[in-house]
């Protein structure tokens, strides 16, 4: 029984996974295909985050570009790998 329910929670994490999608575009939006991504980690549930990604850094002085924040696949196996929402990430892509 125990094997069935981790095969339903590892199912349901791949399909709810891309529900968590932001993109904020700033200026014109992306010119090129330039990306630049990094991790955000979040301690108990999102409340406490334990890094500060500075999307204008990740931008390196450009005005138009596209900040995309989602859970990947991969985050989602790193949340369900330690302790589910315990320790979560989510990954920031900045395109110029």
């Amino acid at each position: 029984m125990k094997p069935l329910m981790s095969v339903f929670f590892l199912v349901t994490v791949v399909f709810f996974i891309g529900c968590a999608t932001h993109v904020h575009t700033v200026g014109d939006g992306p010119t090129s295909n330039k990306e630049v991504q990094t991790k955000q980690w979040y301690l108990i549930y999102g409340l406490y985050p334990l890094n500060d990604v500075d999307t204008q850094k990740m931008a390196d002085g450009a005005e138009s570009y596209e900040i995309k924040t989602q859970t990947t696949f991969m985050d989602g196996l790193i949340s369900a790998f330690l302790g589910g929402n315990l320790l979560s990430a989510r990954t920031v892509t900045v395109t110029k």
